[in-house]
């Protein structure tokens, strides 16, 4: 057994094959994550949720960059909710007696 590449005929003549190129595995090429996102109904962190996805056209070392900026949308959309004002409270019955 040889581990030479061997030789295909055309006719009369030989004619060398070359084995094929594999590509290389690179873990820092960008790869889609297909992970499923699911809409919130909150529109600010949809679109956070959205913007994960901009990971997946990236290479590994560019996704930091999205994650921190996806963490402060969503750190600033639940700083909204609680800035805004709930209902008021119900009135007590019994603070202001005569």
């Amino acid at each position: 057994m040889s581990d030479s590449v061997p030789e295909a005929t055309s006719g009369d003549e030989a004619v060398d094959v070359e084995p094929e190129q594999e590509a290389e595995y690179d873990p820092a090429a960008p790869a889609p994550l297909n992970v499923p996102r699911a809409t919130t109904g909150n529109a600010d962190v949809d679109a956070q949720l959205e913007r994960l996805g901009d990971a997946d056209h990236l290479a590994t070392d560019g996704h930091l960059e999205v994650y921190e900026d996806v963490h402060r949308g969503l750190r600033d959309a639940l700083t909204a909710l609680d800035a805004r004002p709930g209902p008021p409270a119900p009135p007590r019955p019994y603070e202001h007696r005569s």
